[in-house]
């Protein structure tokens, strides 16, 4: 009888564990405009860096120690000598950095398309504070490097246009200083744009990783391999390893611009992608995903098993380490801006204050506005979810009719959406507008608002952005809705050639040409998710 027992236990347990499900995990890993990442590993932690564009701080920095959950650290350019952004077009700035760790050192190496070119800066805390940049050379972009056993330094980037290449020279570390000619390694399988090389050694055989097809529908991960860093490469037979080109159903599109990473659980990458809505239209950025990589018999890398990733997927067999949750609500109590905050271009410090008025942020507007490329009183975080609202309070009271302040919704400076407070013909009223291609599309609705504070809000969902205010009588108006599609990259086409970002809640302050003389006060920001 006891046998009979402790076989049906048995049998329960064995059975019980078979029903279990595998622990999964959700992607995008980190979600919003946090596009091209670039990851490193240093023990048991795990770090990325990303594309910035036009916004400062520059290069967000991130940590993990399970390659699911993650929390932001700082910014690898944090000063206006090492990011010059000065009056430089929407999506131009940083592209496509590359985080690396070398004996005890930090590299984080990009380009600053409009200020420079190439260039790399250190640290020994990837927390910061970061050195001043070294900078390299002019051509091309998307720089990497790779520390070589015997001590050698590669440095890798695109060159050329949309039929570039990708091409290679050897970095000096005592002198900061490029070494030999610039060599063409590998022109990848035939896609426009082969970019954002990765090289590795793996096995003993040098393994080259590149973007191709450019970063939209056609974006696509590519490899080879050769027997020496300079090559010639041979190319993966299964080419491209990572794509959703012929998969246009799947939630997730644009998958490429791939970085590998060795954890205790093999290999893992990660990647760029878009969750598009409504249609092929995606309006928060380019986020960062997350997929496993087994090395075939042949000793190739297989992404997921087919090539594709999904938003639910089975997690990496690492500790599991959730950070703390961040507060919804910035009450601006610190003398210094939160990490999710960010400025358009190099902020004009005079614009801006935490400690005037203790508990509030100060914006002394200027004579720049959303629409300008400059850098307007703007402080601003990026959407990270399709379902939130947010929300914040403000205490403005114009003196004069082109003093404005307010919250909105931003794409870029010739697509965005604003509600904000102004005089009109004498009176205080708050205003609802949109500015699409550059132009108000319609007729700007303004209505009567209360002396006081007032409560200016956004609900987004993953197709429309609903704007109201609250005035200080508890009443609550719907000024008006707007379509997140027409602040997608796809609506909004690539002017200037480029269109790389993600859309931004953010509060700001002008005078519409003059600068202001009534500072606008913001009590609290807060932003909620479903």
């Amino acid at each position: 009888m006891r046998a009979l027992i402790l076989v049906a236990l048995f049998s329960f347990f064995v059975s019980g564990c078979a029903q279990q499900q595998p622990k999964t995990f959700q992607n995008p890993i980190i979600s919003g405009f946090y596009p091209d990442p670039s990851i490193c590993r240093v023990g048991d932690d795990y770090y990325t860096v990303h594309s910035s564009f036009e916004y400062f701080p520059g290069v967000p920095i991130f940590h993990s120690k399970d390659l699911v959950h993650w929390q932001q650290i700082g910014y690898c350019l944090t000063r206006k000598s090492q990011l010059p952004l000065d009056k430089v077009r929407a999506s131009g700035g940083i592209y496509a950095p590359t985080l690396r760790y070398h004996k005890g050192v930090f590299y984080m190496v990009t380009t600053n398309v409009d200020g420079g070119g190439n260039f790399y800066v250190t640290a020994a805390n990837p927390a910061g504070p970061w050195s001043e940049p070294i900078w390299l050379d002019r051509s091309g972009m998307d720089p990497s490097l790779f520390f070589d056993d015997d001590g050698t330094v590669y440095y890798t980037r695109h060159e050329g246009q949309g039929d570039g290449y990708i091409a290679q020279r050897t970095l000096n570390l005592e002198t900061g200083k490029l070494e030999g000619p610039l060599k063409k390694i590998w022109g990848g399988t035939g896609g426009v744009w082969a970019e954002g090389p990765h090289l590795y050694k793996i096995n003993g055989k040098y393994f080259l990783m590149i973007s191709e097809g450019g970063t939209s529908y056609d974006h696509s991960v590519t490899i080879a391999r050769s027997d020496s860093p300079w090559g010639p490469f041979e190319s993966d037979p299964n080419n491209p390893i990572l794509t959703h080109k012929k998969n246009p159903k799947l939630p997730i599109q644009v998958v490429g611009h791939a970085d590998l990473v060795d954890t205790p659980d093999g290999w893992w990458l990660v990647c760029l992608g878009v969750r598009p809505q409504g249609g092929r239209f995606h309006h928060i950025g380019r986020e960062t995903f997350l997929a496993p990589v087994v090395f075939n018999k042949e000793g190739w890398p297989v992404v997921n098993g087919n090539g594709t990733i999904q938003p639910v997927m089975t997690a990496p067999k690492l500790p599991q380490h959730i950070w703390p949750k961040e507060p919804a609500r910035d009450n601006f109590d610190s003398k210094t801006l939160a990490l999710q905050w960010n400025y358009l271009r190099n902020p004009y410090e005079a614009d801006y204050s935490l400690t005037e008025r203790p508990g509030f942020l100060r914006l002394h507007g200027s004579a720049v506005t959303m629409s300008d490329k400059d850098s307007p009183a703007f402080v601003g975080r990026r959407q990270t979810d399709f379902n939130c609202v947010a929300s914040t309070l403000l205490e403005f009271d114009p003196k004069d009719e082109n003093e404005e302040a307010g919250l909105v919704v931003r794409s870029n400076d010739k697509h965005h959406y604003e509600i904000g407070v102004m005089l009109k013909n004498g009176k205080r009223q708050v205003l609802f507008r949109k500015v699409l291609k550059g132009k108000i599309i319609e007729p700007v609705k303004y209505a009567d608002i209360e002396a006081g504070p007032v409560v200016l809000s956004v609900k987004a969902t993953p197709l429309t952005y609903e704007f109201s205010c609250k005035s200080s009588n508890g009443d609550v108006q719907v000024l008006g809705t707007a379509l997140t599609k027409d602040l997608s990259v796809e609506a909004i086409g690539f002017e200037d050639g480029m269109c790389f970002t993600g859309d931004y809640f953010g509060m700001y302050a002008t005078g519409n040409g003059q600068k202001c003389s009534t500072p606008a006060d913001f009590d609290w920001f807060e932003y909620v998710s479903d």
